[in-house]
């Protein structure tokens, strides 16, 4: 797997080369996406600077659903993906991010949270089941 670096141009607005400063740091390395899925819960630890560690979903089987109306947060398995506003191929692969709408035990919910960065799915009710 290629590491993505996230640096400026190694060209000026003129079309020159620039030359840099200094090495490439750890810091300044970009991370790949990895694509939360629906399924049983698998999750990736990574350092982080400072000494902080960020949980990566890999697949997650429940959400925790808020519920506007009675004010109450309830966990509920998801059944699917019904909608994504990032890509339609997520729909197909049932690729969870944030703004998806997803189709669960409680009714339909968006998501918002960002599952492939917190580590967790939550969610808000748009249509409850009855």
């Amino acid at each position: 797997m290629s590491v993505i670096w996230h640096l400026r141009s190694g060209r000026k607005p003129t079309g020159g080369k620039l030359r840099r400063n200094s090495k490439k740091k750890r810091m300044e390395r970009g991370m790949r996406f990895l694509e939360p899925e629906v399924g049983k819960r698998k999750a990736k630890i990574t350092k982080k600077r400072g000494g902080t560690r960020k949980v990566k979903l890999l697949s997650e089987e429940f959400a925790n659903v808020a519920d506007q109306k009675t004010g109450k947060i309830r966990k509920v398995r998801i059944i699917s993906v019904r909608e994504s506003r990032t890509s339609p191929h997520y729909v197909r692969r049932n690729i969870l991010t944030k703004g998806e709408i997803i189709e669960t035990d409680a009714g339909v919910a968006k998501v918002t949270s960002r599952p492939g960065q917190d580590g967790v799915v939550n969610a808000v009710i748009i249509e409850s089941k009855k």
